[in-house]
C-alpha cells in the first residue's frame, strides 16, 4: 500500500497539483463562509460542497468543467431541499434518497457530466443527513453551497488552472448498448436494490447513523463497471475504514475537536483524498474515514463508540452492495474486461493506422492523440483486470492469463508511443520499413479483434 501510493509515478506531479489545489479551493471555501457568519453546520457544508465541486468534476476541457460546475447547484439545492423538508418523514425520506441513488448511478450515460452531477446529488442528500438539516437551515445552507461553490471555481479556473496549459485529456465513452444492455441501466438497478438493503438494515443497526451504510454501498459502485470490480472495491473500502477508525482512535478521538490542529489534519486528509484517489482506494477511503472523524470531533459527538458503529454500518453498506452485484442483474468481469480490451487494440490499430498515414506524408494525421486516447483506455483495462489480479483471486491460472494480457498491453503502448516519436521525425520516418511494420500492426489487430477495427486513414505509402 506504501508503494502504491508514494512511488507510483505521477507525471507532471499532476496528482500533487489536483491536491494542492483541493487543500487551497476547500480552505478558502470554509475561511469565506466563516467571514461570513456561517455556523459551524453551515460552514461545513460549504466545505462538503467546495471538495465534491473540485473532486467530481472531470470534464475533459476547462470550458466543460466550468459548465458541469455551473449546473452543480442547479442538482443539489433541490435536493438539499428535499432532504430537509423530509427530514420529519421517514417513509418519504428513505424513497427518495433510493430514488437519488438510482439517478445519480443512471446519469453516468451522459459521461463525465452525468457522473458529476448524480454525485452531487447523492451526497448533497448524504450530508444533510450527517448534519441533520431542517428546514430553517435551508437558507443559510443554501448560502453557503453557493459562496463555496463560487470560491472552489475562482480558484479552480483562476486563480489556479493548470489545465489549461494541458491537451484536452480523451475520456473513454461508457460501454454502449440500450434498455438492460446498458452497463449503466443494470448499475442503477443495482445500486438501488443494495442501497434498499444497506437503508434497512442500517436502520435497524441504528436509528441516527443508518445513511452511513448507504453511503457505503454508493461510493462503492461510484467508477465500477463489473461484479468484480464492485467485490474489489467493497474489500478495498473496508480495509481503508478499519485502518482510518484505528487512526481515528489515536488521533481524532484525544483531539476533542481542538479548533487549530483539527483543521491542520482536516487539510492533510483533504490532501490524502486527493493524492491517492487515483493510485489506491483503500488509502483515499483511509483519509475520508478520518477526515470524517474530525468533523464529528468538531461537533462535539466523536467517540470510541460512534468509531464501532460506523464500521458495523460500513460492513452492512458493503454487504448490500455485494448481494446487489451477485444476484440483481450481474455484470460478469469477463464481459466487461474483454470490451475494454477489444477498445484498446482497436485504438492500438487506429494508432498505428495515423502513424502510417503520417509517414506516408499526411501532414493532418495526429497518430499523438490516438497515444493519449490508449493511455486512457489503458486505465480503463486495468481497473477491469483489477479483480482477476487481486492477491485473493482464487483460481491461479486465470490470475497469471490476466497478467500476461497486462504486459502485452504495456508493451503495445511502450512500442506505439516510439513509433508515434519516430513518426513525427522528419528524417527518420522515410524508412520504408516502418510503412510494412504499420501494416502488419494492423492485420494482426483486425484478426485479433475480428475485424471490427476502426478503418485506418485512406492515405498510404
Amino acid at each position: 500500500m506504501l508503494k502504491r501510493v508514494f512511488l507510483a509515478p505521477d507525471p507532471g506531479r499532476a496528482r500533487l497539483r489536483f491536491a494542492v489545489r483541493a487543500v487551497l479551493g476547500i480552505g478558502l471555501a470554509v475561511v469565506v463562509c466563516g467571514l461570513a457568519g456561517h455556523s459551524l453546520v453551515g460552514t461545513v457544508t460549504g466545505g462538503l460542497a467546495a471538495l465534491l465541486a473540485l473532486f467530481t468534476v472531470t470534464d475533459a476541457t476547462v470550458r466543460g468543467q466550468a459548465v458541469t460546475t455551473a449546473l452543480l447547484p442547479l442538482v443539489g439545492l433541490p435536493v438539499l431541499a428535499a432532504a430537509a423538508e423530509l427530514h420529519d418523514h421517514p417513509v418519504a425520506r428513505d424513497l427518495t434518497f433510493l430514488a437519488v441513488v438510482g439517478a445519480g448511478v443512471y446519469a453516468r450515460r451522459w459521461g463525465p457530466r452525468g457522473h458529476s452531477l448524480g454525485v452531487f446529488a447523492f451526497m448533497t442528500f448524504f450530508v444533510a443527513q450527517f448534519l441533520h438539516a431542517t428546514p430553517g437551515r435551508l437558507p443559510e445552507l443554501y448560502a453557503a453551497v453557493l459562496l463555496s461553490l463560487l470560491t472552489a471555481a475562482a480558484v479552480r479556473f483562476g486563480l489556479w488552472c493548470y489545465e489549461r496549459r494541458l491537451p484536452p485529456a480523451p475520456v473513454p465513452a461508457p460501454p454502449g448498448g440500450t434498455g438492460l444492455a446498458r452497463v449503466t441501466t443494470r448499475q442503477a438497478i443495482q445500486a438501488t436494490a443494495g442501497a434498499g438493503f444497506a437503508l434497512v438494515v442500517g436502520q435497524l443497526v441504528s436509528g441516527q447513523r443508518w445513511y452511513w451504510a448507504v453511503g457505503a454501498t454508493w461510493w462503492i459502485f461510484v467508477n465500477t463497471t463489473s461484479r468484480g470490480e464492485t467485490l474489489v472495491r467493497g474489500f478495498r473500502r473496508v480495509l481503508g475504514t478499519v485502518i482510518g477508525i484505528g487512526l481515528g482512535l489515536l488521533v481524532a478521538v484525544p483531539l476533542h475537536g481542538a479548533p487549530v490542529p483539527t483543521a491542520a489534519l482536516l487539510a492533510l486528509c483533504v490532501f490524502g483524498i486527493f493524492y491517492t484517489a487515483a493510485v489506491s482506494y483503500t488509502w483515499m477511503m483511509l483519509s475520508v474515514t478520518v477526515l470524517a472523524e474530525l468533523l464529528y470531533g468538531l461537533l462535539g459527538v466523536l467517540d470510541p463508540a460512534l468509531l464501532a458503529l460506523r464500521l458495523a454500518e460500513t460492513g452492512v453498506g458493503a454487504v448490500g452492495a455485494v448481494l446487489a452485484v451477485l444476484f440483481v442483474l450481474p455484470v460478469t468481469t469477463h464481459t466487461v474486461t474483454d470490451a475494454w480490451i477489444q477498445r484498446a487494440l482497436r485504438c492500438v490499430h487506429a494508432a498505428t493506422a495515423e502513424a502510417a498515414a503520417r509517414l506516408a506524408g499526411d501532414e493532418t494525421a495526429d497518430p499523438a492523440a490516438r497515444v493519449a486516447e490508449l493511455e486512457q483506455l489503458l486505465g480503463r483495462v486495468r481497473l477491469a483486470v483489477a479483480p482477476l489480479v487481486h492477491p485473493l483471486h482464487p483460481m491461479s491460472a486465470r490470475k497469471r492469463r490476466a497478467r500476461h494480457v497486462l504486459s502485452l498491453l504495456d508493451d503495445c503502448a511502450r512500442e506505439i508511443r516510439g513509433l508515434v516519436a519516430v513518426a513525427a521525425d522528419p528524417v527518420a520516418s522515410h524508412d520504408a520499413r516502418l510503412a510494412a511494420a504499420c501494416w502488419r500492426v494492423e492485420a494482426a489487430v483486425e484478426s485479433l479483434t475480428h475485424g471490427t477495427a476502426i478503418p485506418a486513414p485512406t492515405a498510404h505509402p
